[in-house]
C-alpha cells in the first residue's frame, strides 16, 4: 500500500482532525528514524500513519486499541511487519513485550509527538520550530505536564541506541520540516 492509499484508509476510520495530525506527526518521525537506521522509510512511515487507525472504533480503550485494527490492516494488504509494529505500540493490549527496533521506534516516536505538541502549545507562538530539546526534556521530568504521556515509552529510544537528547532532536527536526501540515 502506498502512502496516499494509507492516508485514505486512515481518514476512513479516523475523523478527529487532531488525531489525524498526531498520525501525520508519527509518520514524519518514523520516516526520519527509518532514514537514520537505513530501514524502509515507506513501511516505517505507513506504520506511523496508521498506528492509531482503530482509536475511534475502540474509543481509545487501552485493552483493545492496537488489536481491533489487525483485520482492517490485513484486508487492506498491509504487510505483517507493519501490522506487528502497530499491534505492539500499545503495551496494554499487545500480546507480548516489544522486542524489535521497529516496535520500539514506533512506541517511542508516536508518544514523543504528543509531548512535543504539548510543549509547543505552551510557547507564545505555538510553533514546533520554536521548541528546544531542553524544553521537551525539562517538561518530561514534570509528571504533571502532559500527564497522560507515558515517559517510559519515550525512553524506549534507548532500546534502539539513541540517547534521549538526540532522539528528541531528531523528532523535533522531523516535525519542524512539515509543521504547517500539523494542527494540534
Amino acid at each position: 500500500m502506498d502512502r496516499d492509499a494509507a492516508l485514505r484508509l486512515l481518514r476512513e476510520y479516523v475523523k478527529n482532525p487532531k488525531m489525524i495530525s498526531h498520525c501525520l506527526a508519527s509518520e514524519m518521525i518514523m520516516r526520519k528514524l527509518a532514514k537514520h537506521f537505513g530501514e524502509n522509510e515507506e513501511n516505517w512511515g505507513i506504520a506511523g500513519l496508521l498506528h492509531d487507525i482503530d482509536v475511534e472504533i475502540t474509543d481509545g480503550n487501552p485493552k483493545t486499541h492496537g488489536q481491533v485494527c489487525i483485520p482492517i490492516l490485513k484486508e487492506a494488504g498491509i504487510s505483517d511487519e507493519i501490522i506487528d509494529a502497530i499491534s505492539m505500540h500499545n503495551e496494554e493490549s499487545a500480546p507480548k513485550s516489544r522486542n524489535t527496533k521497529f516496535q520500539h521506534a514506533l512506541a517511542a516516536g508516536e508518544t514523543l509527538s504528543g509531548m512535543i505538541f504539548a510543549t509547543a502549545l505552551v510557547y507564545p507562538d505555538k510553533k514546533i520550530s520554536s521548541v528546544k530539546v531542553s524544553s521537551v526534556i525539562k517538561r518530561m521530568k514534570d509528571k504533571r505536564f502532559a500527564a497522560s504521556v507515558k515517559r517510559e515509552n519515550i525512553l524506549e529510544c534507548q532500546h534502539i541506541n539513541i540517547n534521549l537528547d538526540k532522539f528528541v532532536g531528531m523528532c523535533l527536526e522531523a516535525l519542524t520540516e512539515k509543521e504547517n501540515d500539523l494542527s494540534f
